[in-house]
């Protein structure tokens, strides 16, 4: 297969290139994204064909991710449009909505959640699709990411209950308080980011890097996350790689690492109670 020979890198939304070259035939085919294995066997018109060609020509010669070259992608169940304006959905964030983050909150009790950093919103809106009768608020620095996650809402039916603020981190101190607040906010070191295979600098850079360490961004929303919480209410945030970084960090804090059935890692749950007992802690380092 071309798209194997070439090296590429996958991890924006496939980890493989069986999986990147489906993507972009079924694309080009004018087929679902998900269709079963039975449209394998269909024989394609010729400009279908030349139509796959020149998407894994671009492909390999550009090295541009798949859903950044068909515009759209799947998080949680749900297909997004997906541009340059927003980081490509890929987050294990998506199992834990699945499961309505069960056992660790009670859904019929959620009624707002917030998400920081929402992108293209995927986060945001699969949380509003999840838990039906939730309001959710979703903050971004981006304008033209928010524009982009408008769009989604809409599209998915869940404007009337998503709330977008442009924001550096937290909504205005009167929004609030959530049972439910969690965040994949930018966590790429700056040596780890020198180091990303070139499909990442399609990404937004603002997106992944957030200092030297990587925990520029994480520090502020443990700082102050627990003002924003309910007194049942937990926070759920992705550090990635940077797991470790983080408990160098803030070696008194208990941080639980949940666990994903279909991989991923790096995504961590304190509650309200935990925040406020180690709140000396997180103001010590604050980069605000």
């Amino acid at each position: 297969m071309r798209l194997d020979r070439a090296r590429l890198a996958f991890g924006h939304g496939t980890d493989n290139a069986w999986d990147d070259a489906a993507a972009l035939v079924l694309h080009a085919a004018g087929l679902p994204l998900d269709s079963d294995a039975r449209v394998y066997a269909r024989r394609l018109p010729v400009r279908a064909r030349e139509r796959i060609a020149r998407l894994v020509d671009r492909r390999i010669r550009e090295r541009m991710p798949t859903p950044y070259l068909i515009g759209h992608t799947f998080f949680a169940g749900l297909e997004f449009k997906i541009d340059r304006r927003a980081l490509i959905p890929r987050s294990p964030i998506a199992e834990l909505i699945e499961a309505r983050f069960r056992p660790w909150l009670e859904p019929a009790h959620v009624r707002r959640i917030l998400d920081i950093g929402t992108g293209c919103g995927c986060i945001a809106i699969a949380c509003a699709r999840f838990f039906p009768a939730a309001r959710v608020t979703a903050t971004d620095m981006s304008g033209a990411a928010l524009k982009l996650a408008g769009s989604n809402a809409r599209r998915l039916r869940v404007s009337s209950r998503v709330r977008l603020y442009r924001a550096d981190v937290f909504p205005p101190a009167r929004v609030g308080p959530f049972d439910l607040v969690v965040s994949n906010p930018p966590y790429v070191g700056a040596l780890e980011y020198a180091k990303l295979p070139r499909e990442y600098r399609y990404e937004p850079a603002s997106g992944l890097v957030a200092g030297a360490d990587g925990l520029h961004v994480v520090r502020r929303i443990l700082a102050r996350a627990r003002t924003f919480l309910t007194r049942a209410g937990i926070l759920v945030v992705e550090v990635g790689n940077s797991a470790g970084a983080l408990e160098q960090a803030y070696p008194r804090v208990p941080f639980l690492w949940l666990e994903f059935s279909r991989g991923g890692g790096g995504v961590f749950m304190l509650s309200r109670a935990e925040l406020e007992r180690h709140a000396g802690d997180f103001a010590a380092t604050d980069g605000e």
